[in-house]
């Protein structure tokens, strides 16, 4: 076994989906909370510029960093929603914002070096850092901060071993929103910051702040999986400094080539054309996230801040056990409904369960109904 991949962890997530989907063929009827993969049907426009691009013939490799018009499209995007420059040539389109972190972390990281990740955060965030040798640098975050940082307890560990700090806002497993104060004293830090953006734009109070509003020393990272619901069409994209294009180009030919042509066409299609579709999308989410977090109270978790980006609610669980791992099982069995087990998402998240409303009101309704069942039949 190659010694870089010793360390990397199952994705628990995906192993109570498999499990679920296992009930499934069983004949069993399960509400899944578990997955945060958009419900909804890519939108029309985007299924159109893919079927052109085929159509058409555009399906042989682009530029390595992606096609022109595209990295255009985006450049324009970010001028608009944040009032930032960004250069077509600071963008590396890649297949989906996974390809994107192994790119920026094979490219940046250094062996030794430690890089800043909320504790509970984004599961597989340790996993690409250890794999370039550095080090995942867990900040404990707290239910009172909605699990993002905060700025004085980052400046107190800031050191000369940081070489990053990674910010997800609206985060994930959170549901929150970094405030726009706080965004800008972590950016005023010193660390290079790694911001992953990749549920900006599904913000249902206030906005969310682009790194890029407040330093140039930043890596952004985004795509349009979740807000576009564009999840298997694997598109992303990094914008990064200058100084970092030329490696990043050059491992980008190396171990992928390019992004799908077929995907990129359909990506200007949904920065160009998907904007309405994507505010039906964001209202419908809003009313299950009130649903969610209302029906999530009454059954006697404490919400102390409430989400308000993404799809996602972080709930304590631990009045139900103290093993999330153990408790999902147990709540998939039982009542046949599926969340995530916060330890999925580091020691911090333990003791925690995650729930996706990225399902119909319908199912979340059901998905609520069987959780009071669970918690009455203990």
């Amino acid at each position: 076994m190659n010694p870089a991949c010793k360390d990397i962890t199952s994705f628990l997530v995906m192993d109570i989906l498999e499990k679920a989907q296992g009930l499934e063929r069983q004949g069993h009827h399960v509400i899944h909370l578990e997955i945060g993969e958009p419900d909804f049907d890519t939108p029309d426009c985007v299924k159109e510029a893919a079927c052109r691009a085929i159509r058409d013939g555009k399906t042989h490799y682009s530029h390595s960093l992606g096609l022109i018009e595209l990295r255009e499209a985006i450049c324009r995007h970010y001028a608009a929603e944040y009032g930032v420059t960004v250069k077509p040539q600071n963008i590396v389109v890649t297949g989906g914002t996974s390809a994107a972190l192994f790119l920026l972390f094979a490219a940046f990281a250094k062996p030794g070096q430690d890089i800043f990740l909320t504790d509970p955060g984004y599961a597989c965030y340790p996993n690409f850092i250890r794999f370039t040798g550095a080090n995942p640098a867990y900040i404990p975050v707290t239910e009172e901060d909605g699990f993002q940082f905060n700025p004085d307890v980052l400046a107190a560990r800031v050191n000369e071993k940081t070489r990053a700090i990674l910010v997800n806002s609206p985060g994930n497993p959170s549901g929150t929103v970094i405030s726009r104060e706080n965004m800008r004293r972590i950016c005023g830090l010193g660390p290079a910051i790694i911001s992953d953006e990749i549920y900006h734009g599904l913000v249902y109070e206030g906005k969310a702040s682009s790194a890029l509003e407040f330093t140039d020393n930043c890596f952004v990272l985004n795509g349009f999986s979740k807000l576009h619901a564009m999840t298997g069409f694997r598109l992303g994209y990094l914008i990064a400094p200058e100084k970092y294009l030329c490696l990043l180009q050059k491992l980008q030919q190396n171990f992928f080539i390019c992004a799908s042509s077929v995907a990129q066409w359909a990506g200007i299609a949904a920065l160009t054309e998907a904007g309405p579709d994507i505010e039906r999308m964001r209202k419908i989410y809003d009313e299950r996230r009130r649903f969610l977090v209302a029906g999530l109270r009454e059954l006697g978790f404490a919400i102390r801040v409430e989400p308000t980006g993404a799809f996602y609610v972080l709930v304590n669980a631990r009045h139900l056990g103290p093993d999330s791992l153990a408790l999902a099982h147990d709540i998939l069995d039982r009542v046949h409904l599926g969340v995530t087990p916060g330890i999925d998402f580091g020691s911090g998240g333990e003791g925690h369960l995650r729930f996706s409303y990225a399902n119909s009101l319908e199912n979340i309704a059901e998905g609520l109904a069987r959780l009071k069942r669970y918690i009455a039949g203990r």
